[in-house]
Formats: C-alpha cells, sequence, structure tokens
C-alpha cells in the first residue's frame, strides 16, 4: 500500500531557538552573506574588466564565483530571515525548489573545482599544449558539461525526495531543507534512499576529492623540474585552490557520505560548506594570487582617477 504525502509544509528549527541567539545569528550571517556578495562581485568585475585575466584559469574562476554567490543564496536569505521569525517555516514545493537549486550550485562548484585543477596540470605538467587543450571552444564545452550533470545530479536529489512518503512530523532540525533531515521524516523505511544518496552526493564529492588529490600530487611531483620562480608562482595558486578543496569537501564528505543519520553538529559543519566556502574563496583567490591584486590595483587606480586621458 502507498503511503500518501499529507505535509504540505515543514517547520525550520534553525541555528538555535534562544531568541536572543536568533539575533545574533541574523546580524552575523547578514554580515557574511553581504561579505559573500561583495567579494565575489568584485572578482567577477575584475576579471571582466582585465584584459591581463583572460586565461582558462581566471574564466573558471569567473564561473566559480558567480557559483558561488548564487549557491549562498539558495540558503542564505531565508536562513536570515527566518533568524526573525518565532515559527519558521517553509512549503513543501518552497523545500524541493531549496534541494535542487542547493545541490545544483553545489555541484556545479565541484565540478569547476575539479576544472581548475585539471587546468593546472595541464599549464604545469605539458605547458607547451596548454593554449591547444584548454582553448576558449574547449572550455565552453567543459562548462556546458558541469551544468548538464549538475542538472542529472539535482534532478536524482529531487526524485529520491519526491519518493519518500511524508505523513505527519514534519519539523526539520536543521536552518535549510536537504536530503538527510528529510528522510528522518519520512514514514517508511529509507534504507535504499540514503544508499541512493550516498551513491549520488556521497560519491561525486569523495571521488572529485580523491582525483583533486591525486592530480595535485602529480602537480607537486612535476615540480621538481620547473625554476625557483616558476615553483613558487606554481606553488601559490595550488595552495590556494587545495585550501578551498579543504574547506568545501571536509564537511561535504562527512555529510553525505555516511548513513541515514543526524548529529547534533551537523549544522554547525553545514555552515563551512554553506557559507564559510563561497565567504572565503574571494579571500584566498585575491590575497594568494598576485595577478588578480595587481589587476585590483589597476581597476580602482582607474576608478580613482577616471580623467588621466592624455
Amino acid at each position: 500500500m502507498q503511503l500518501k504525502n499529507n505535509v504540505t509544509e515543514f517547520v525550520l528549527l534553525g541555528l538555535t531557538q534562544d531568541p536572543t541567539r536568533k539575533k545574533i545569528v541574523f546580524v552575523i550571517f547578514l554580515i557574511f552573506y553581504l561579505g559573500i556578495l561583495l567579494g565575489n562581485s568584485l572578482i567577477i568585475v575584475t576579471i571582466k574588466a582585465s584584459r591581463a585575466l583572460g586565461s582558462p584559469m581566471y574564466f573558471f574562476l569567473f564561473h566559480l564565483s558567480v557559483y558561488d554567490a548564487c549557491y549562498s543564496t539558495s540558503i542564505a536569505p531565508r536562513m536570515i530571515a527566518d533568524a526573525l521569525l518565532k515559527n519558521a517555516t517553509i512549503s513543501f514545493s518552497e523545500c524541493m525548489i531549496q534541494v535542487f537549486t542547493f545541490h545544483f550550485f553545489g555541484c556545479l562548484e565541484i565540478l569547476i573545482l575539479v576544472l581548475m585543477a585539471v587546468d593546472r596540470y595541464v599549464a604545469i605538467c605539458k605547458p607547451l599544449h596548454y593554449t591547444t587543450i584548454m582553448s576558449h571552444r574547449v572550455c565552453g564545452v567543459l562548462m556546458s558539461l558541469t551544468w548538464l550533470g549538475s542538472c542529472v545530479h539535482s534532478s536524482a536529489q529531487i526524485f529520491l525526495v519526491l519518493s519518500l512518503p511524508f505523513c505527519g512530523p514534519n519539523v526539520i532540525d536543521h536552518y535549510f531543507c536537504d536530503l538527510q533531515p528529510l528522510l528522518k521524516l519520512a514514514c517508511t523505511d529509507t534504507y535504499v534512499t540514503n544508499f541512493l544518496l550516498v551513491s549520488n552526493s556521497g560519491a561525486i564529492c569523495t571521488v572529485s576529492f580523491v582525483m583533486l588529490v591525486l592530480s595535485y600530487a602529480v602537480i607537486l611531483h612535476s615540480l621538481r623540474n620547473h625554476s625557483a620562480e616558476g615553483r613558487k608562482k606554481a606553488l601559490s595558486t595550488c595552495i590556494s585552490h587545495n585550501i578551498v578543496v579543504i574547506l568545501f569537501f571536509g564537511p561535504c564528505i562527512f555529510i553525505y557520505t555516511r548513513p541515514a543519520i543526524t548529529f547534533s553538529m551537523d549544522k554547525m559543519i553545514a555552515v563551512f560548506y554553506t557559507i564559510g566556502t563561497p565567504l572565503f574563496n574571494p579571500l584566498i583567490y585575491t590575497l594568494r594570487n598576485a595577478e588578480v591584486k595587481n589587476a585590483l590595483r589597476m581597476l580602482w587606480s582607474k576608478k580613482l582617477m577616471p580623467g588621466d586621458k592624455r
């Protein structure tokens, strides 16, 4: 007998239920979200305005910044607004939209990080063939494939959720809709669904992380044949990428590669990859990248001295 879905909305408990702490959450995460939008917008504008940042690496960094802004926007605005409410609710359809957009942009971010690692591998290990392999046409095709892959992934997530019956319990002990908290509310055995979840989200996170680690290991090994200056520049870029990879993939693997159980610390861990990574990415890529810093200086010098045309 197939169970009916009687739930029309979910109650989100957020990070805390304490009224004073909810106000602190509102202020802190509003600042964080504005920082995400400002930092990523700055990188987007800088790359678009600077001719010096025309290489494939900055093409991918541009898209990473766009996806970071969209990724955090799928979660942060509602989380911030809910912190002002006594009882925060989200309709079933809005919850499904949030699951889709969150996983869509999250998967895009994972695939972009993989492409950035591939770009660095080709640039460092096959420098003579770099412009041929990483041409504008190839980069465009790779970006199209990331969109296709993300769409397939997020559609599969939605299919998994819609296949679950929700008969009564509707309180989500989280600050956004995601599969793990929703599995806990389903009034059926979720063993198979959780297995499919691990096979989908968990596999994407783990396989991508292993690929990234292996690619950077090969890159570091090949740097022995480069000059001291070349090694320094390559290491600076690779270290930036690795910091981003660890910040993003560590929490993701912890959340999405385990059985359908939830821990009290899950919400704080989720903050790292939903808010922390989009916030830190612009800082990491700007502070550790001389070309981006120089492009920023040039951009601001033009803005401050617009009449310098003789």
